[in-house]
This record gives C-alpha cells, structure tokens and sequence, in this order.
C-alpha cells in the first residue's frame, strides 16, 4: 500500500464498496473491477485479503474498520496474547517501542492512563492513527520514528513499563538471537531501565532460552507463551534493581484461543528429576510445546502424577486419565519394542493402514516410516516411534483422547 492508495482507502465512498464486498475472494473482486481506473483495485483486493485473515487473529478488533499491511498484519500479536501480556502490565504511562500495527498498544491502552506508540514506518504509523480513531481508542499518542532515539528524548523515569518486540527481520534476513534483532535490547539494556522501572521483551518462539540471565542481568521472568498448541512468543520481563546473580523464574502460559482459559506451569527443571515408568501405561500424554520449551515438563509431571517413557523426550505416561491435561491425550492400544522386519505384521494385526506419525529421538524420520509401511494419515491413530525406558527402539500405537472418550478411571488435575 502506498501513501496515495492509503488517503484513497479512507474515501466513505470506497469503504462502503468494502462494506459490500467483504467476503468476496480478493482475486475475483480485482477481476470484477478491473478497468476501473477510479478505484485503487489493487490496494482494495489487497485490504479485503488483509480483513479476512484479520477475522481470525484479530476477531474483536477486526469488527472496525481497520486498515492493514500484509507485513505488519502477519507479524502482529494476536488478540489472545495481547490480551495475556496487558493482564499482568498496569500503570499510568507505557511506551511500545515496537510499533507495528499496533494490536498490543490498544490493549494496553485500556490498562494504561497513556500510551506512547513508536514506529519508524511513517505509513505504518498513519494506518495506526486511523485505526485508533475508528476504534476509539483516545490515549495514544503516536510517534514516528526510530525507537531507541525517540525512548532517549524523554526524561529517565518516564514510563512505569516499556514494551518492545525487536525486528528480527533486517534487509530480508530472519534472525533469532536478540543482539541481531533491532533494536537491540540487550546494547540498549541499561537505557530501557533508565526510562521505566520495568520492561518486557518480546522475543522469538525458537529463541534458546538458557544464557539469557547473562545478556540481560535485570532479567526475573521468562515466559514461553502458546496459544492452542502452538508457541507464539517468549516473554522476557526485566526490573530494574533487580540483582544479576538473582534467580530467574521460568513459566509456561497455555492459552485457549476461542476462551479466556489459561494453564500456567511455573518452575524448574533443575531440581525435579525425570522419573522413567518401567514400562509404558494406559495412557499416554505430550506436554503443551509452551511447556516442553519451557523445560517444565518435569514439573508437570510431578504435580499431575506421571512418569515419563524414557529419560530424553517429553512423553508421559500414567494410568489415570487426568481431564485437564494442558496438551493432548492419548489411550494406549499397544506398545512393541520396534524391530523393522516385524513390524508390517503388527500394523496388519491392528489394521493399521493410516496413522499420525510422531517421532523423538528416533533414528527414522517420519517420512521415512511413512513411505517404508505405506502409512496413509490419520487423526485419530497415532504411532509414536521413540525410545522405551532401557533406550531400545519403541513403538506405542494409541488412538487419540476427545471429550468423553473413556481410556481409564478419571482423575481431575
């Protein structure tokens, strides 16, 4: 979207063929208008694409009359997780240094007395001035310019928290570790802490999470964030005064995206051995990957009452069928040491001809397996092709747990 296409969006005139196109496939509306050289075509089959996918990330906000750019829209927090992060961030004054198309700064607007909103993208920030309006959000104030330089105008002490999501996309390169991303927070850790007495940083889902006490010394926190089934982001939150030899809390936070449901996990692994079942159970469980990222599935384990089926991967093992398991459940039909020559007779033994195939610490791939047995895919069966407690080769077939399957005595937890 260019400036001239963004000031014809805005056109009543425009907005009302929106309005009755919104559900029309954005390459049949361009085909359907095409030739109209009144009409920004282009932009507009770009903007109904944007509204569609916005529908679904961003359900509540998407009922406005926001505008969009693909980049900005696909690299926005969801409703979900902006939602989580103002739940714990409050106060007078917060300043987003991540700009983008804003999603997290409406929400913590409505937990802050003001926010400031900072975004280099000059059009970007125009697209957010108008979404703010329409959305009627009216304590923003909007900033154009780069971060760091716009955060050092302002007197130390001017924010009761400071929220930034570095860039990890430079000239075209994707980059995870934080001293690549920009800006660069862990160069500009000390100056963050001038200006607010606390700070959360938004980092990468596939960020390595051990070290990160070194590169940030103010750092208490971390929290791996997903949202059904899938990790979107870790949260970093430093404060200041906070010691550099002092111990950092790890958590891991499971959201329901279609429900205000949460299941916090919260520890270490350090001291909670991994305790290896002899033999596998009646059920088995794979831990939430906020979880099993976060390196908590020790922990859960030990408060849910399981034993895990070897000591390198996070399958659990118990059995009672605990309901509230925040991840998938499974009931075991069997469990075969794996030996390749037999193993075509017991798939026809169970009739076996599609299954899901889960694999950890394995020496075949999944689409090795796949193609080796002419495995087809399922939904409801599984194979989990991994190692059993004494470190031999192991398959456990077991079929997939929904609500008011019976696979054993129940257990709440």
């Amino acid at each position: 979207m260019t400036p001239s296409e963004f000031q014809n969006l805005l056109n009543p005139d425009i907005q009302a063929l929106f309005a009755s196109h919104h559900s029309d496939d954005p390459a049949a509306f361009a085909m359907q208008f095409h030739g109209r050289r009144d009409l920004p075509i282009r932009a507009m089959a770009e903007q109904l694409a944007c509204r569609q996918k916005a529908a679904k990330k961003l359900p509540t906000l998407s009922k406005h009359n926001l505008l969009y750019t693909p980049l900005a829209l696909e690299q926005s927090s969801g409703e979900r997780t902006a939602a989580y992060k103002a739940s714990f961030m409050s106060g007078k004054r917060a300043i987003d240094l991540s700009g983008g198309l804003g999603v997290d700064t409406m929400f913590f607007a409505r937990v802050f007395q003001e926010v400031v909103y900072c975004e280099r993208d000059s059009l970007l920030c125009a697209v957010v001035e108008h979404n703010l309006k329409v959305s009627g959000v009216a304590n923003v104030q909007v900033r154009n310019g780069e971060s760091i330089s716009l955060l050092a105008e302002y007197p130390d002490n001017s924010f009761d928290w400071i929220f930034v999501d570095p860039a990890r996309r430079e000239e075209g390169r994707r980059s995870i570790a934080l001293e690549a991303a920009s800006p660069d927070v862990v160069a500009s850790h000390d100056l963050l802490l001038r200006h607010a007495q606390r700070v959360c940083i938004k980092a990468s889902p596939a960020l390595e999470i051990s070290g990160l006490k070194k590169l940030l010394p103010a750092l208490h926190t971390i929290i791996v964030v997903s949202v059904d089934r899938e990790c979107k982001e870790i949260l970093l939150l430093l404060e200041r005064g906070y010691p550099a030899d002092g111990p950092v809390q790890v958590k891991a936070v499971c959201l329901n995206g279609d429900s205000e449901e949460i299941t916090e996990v919260a520890g270490g692994n350090g001291d909670v051995p991994r305790v290896v079942a002899a033999a596998e159970k009646k059920c088995l469980y794979e831990p939430d990957p906020a979880i099993i990222k976060a390196r908590l599935s020790a922990v859960l384990a030990r408060d849910s009452g399981l034993q895990f089926v070897n000591k390198s991967v996070d399958y659990l093992t118990a059995d009672l069928k605990i309901e509230a398991f925040p991840g998938r459940r499974f009931r075991v039909v069997e469990s075969v040491p794996f030996k390749p020559k037999s193993f075509r007779a017991f798939l026809e033994r169970h009739a076996i001809a599609g299954a899901s195939i889960q694999r950890r610490d394995f020496p075949l791939s999944a689409e090795e397996l796949r193609k080796k047995y002419r495995l087809v895919e399922s939904e409801r069966a599984f194979l989990f092709f991994t190692r059993g407690s004494t470190g031999h080769p192991l398959c456990i077939y077991a079929l997939r747990c929904f609500p008011g399957d019976e696979a054993a005595p129940s257990v709440q937890g």
